[in-house]
């Protein structure tokens, strides 16, 4: 059940499936215990021993008990050999130290795995150079994003540009559908415009030498890793694709931008079962190429197979209750209820346009990126977030609460909640009060004071977060 999950998924992903082992080019990938997070987590993993130069030679038929080394051959060990990049075969300090961009920062990813954040690399070695213009050399948390959520390509090439130069392997989470907004990166142009500066610095591709004895010991590897975080995004919009192919003529004006393994430069992907279709319990799938995948530390004999896997033990009820759903709904199944939902999301859009303009005549900062299920709004007064169980986000001051239209939602349900939000004090004032950790902040970057003089491994935003996309 879960390989005609995955094969479900490679084929909506467009990643090419697996004909033979040998196949370097096939997919590659698990269903998730945990959901996108275990998927983001994986690749973060992936992607510091791809990019850091780690090289693991395991005879997977000897059970992990024999392994290759050049010019020895087979070699009996206890466990492992665990090989690393030397920095003397590197031809930069910065060759294997790469470097994690995002407009959501993924915190307990960067924190669990020792990974760099742009700002924190820069706040420790490039204190004050910051070539993006208006942030007077000041490092900011995240790459800067658009209105509509979406991250600013300009600005992450620029990032990639400064420290692609001086010699840092490049890390780049996009995001597809992003938590409070629900906008889709465009993956596609953001790799065409980093293409050229990644081969300028020879990121694009380069040899990673790994044995200092053996100068013909090298693997060819990308400098960067490319990962897409499509919790939401990367399930749903295949479908309105589709919707937009149609070839019997468009069922939908618009389709989102390319985001999956068409793109050569996309190196993985993670998604959430519980947000779409809508699993019981959290699951997903992640998936990555076959040349990617980094073997495991250890191979336990008594399970009889490598654990590749991120959580070892895994939740088999989840496959089954994917493979169910797909089994059940068609294409044009899924193709219909992603319509449907989207009109909706529409629908409820219209209303609250209708409420702030018409009916109450202010301000209620309605808004919703384009394909977005997504609608967000002046935040209710806290008896109707909590009756709502609506989810909250202060956005450059202002006080944010939105919706998100699931299969779940009913117009009923829209006309209900439209009526609470017609009753005087329904909203909250527009603006947050400046919060003591906000002026805090704000001393200390009127003051340049934006890093300690400790080593630390990782600054980070402890507010907001991916929620401010």
């Amino acid at each position: 059940m879960e390989r005609a999950v995955l094969d479900y998924f490679a084929r909506l992903w467009n990643a090419v499936e697996p004909q033979s082992k040998d196949n370097l080019e096939s997919y590659w990938g698990f269903v998730l215990t945990m959901g996108s997070t275990e998927g983001n987590l994986y690749a973060m993993w992936n992607a510091r021993d791809y990019l850091g130069g780690k090289k693991m030679l395991v005879d997977v038929e000897g059970g992990g008990r024999t392994v290759r080394i050049p010019e020895q051959g087979r070699v009996n060990v206890p466990q492992f050999v665990y090989h690393c990049a030397p920095i003397s075969l590197a031809g930069s300090d910065n060759a294997y130290n790469p470097v994690l961009f995002g407009h959501s920062s993924f915190p307990k990813a960067a924190a669990l795995l020792g990974l760099r954040p742009f700002a924190a690399e820069g706040s420790v070695k490039y204190l004050g150079q910051c070539p993006l213009r208006g942030t007077n050399g000041i490092w900011p948390a995240e790459v800067p994003s658009n209105d509509d959520g979406t991250i600013n390509i300009d600005a992450l090439a620029t990032l990639v540009e400064f420290f692609a130069a001086k010699g840092h392997p490049i890390i780049v989470n996009f995001n597809y559908g992003t938590t409070f907004k629900g906008s889709y990166d465009d993956v596609a142009r953001a790799s065409e415009v980093l293409t050229p500066i990644l081969k300028r610095h020879g990121l694009y591709e380069r040899e990673v030498h790994w044995n200092e004895e053996d100068p013909d010991a090298f693997d060819t590897r990308t400098g960067f890793w490319f990962h897409v975080d499509g919790a939401l995004g990367a399930t749903f919009m295949p479908y309105m694709e589709m919707a937009h192919d149609n070839p019997d003529g468009p069922l939908i004006d618009k389709k989102g931008p390319v985001f999956d393994f068409r793109l050569p430069t996309v190196h993985s992907i993670s998604t959430s079962g519980h947000k779409w279709p809508g699993a019981p319990m959290a699951t997903g799938v992640y998936m990555t190429r076959t040349k990617y995948q980094m073997n495991p530390p250890d191979i336990p004999e008594y399970i009889g197979t490598p654990d590749t896997t991120f959580a070892g033990s895994r939740n088999g009820l989840s496959a089954m209750v994917l493979w169910d759903n797909l089994a059940r709904h068609s294409l044009p199944d899924q193709i219909n209820k992603t319509l449907d939902q989207l009109k909706l999301a529409a629908t409820a859009e219209a209303m609250l346009r209708h409420l702030q303009d018409d009916i109450l005549k202010e301000d209620l900062l309605v808004a919703r990126s384009d394909l977005s299920l997504t609608i967000r709004f002046r935040r209710p007064n806290s008896n109707l977030c909590k009756k709502y169980s609506l989810s909250n986000q202060t956005i450059d001051g202002l006080l944010y609460s939105h919706i998100y239209i699931m299969e779940h939602v009913t117009e009923d349900m829209l006309n209900e909640f439209i009526e609470d939000l017609k009753v005087p004090g329904a909203f909250e004032p527009t603006t947050a009060a400046a919060s003591e950790s906000t002026v805090i902040s704000s001393i200390a970057k009127a003051k340049g004071l934006v890093a300690p003089s400790c080593n630390r491994l990782h600054l980070l935003s402890t507010s907001g977060g991916g929620f401010r996309s």
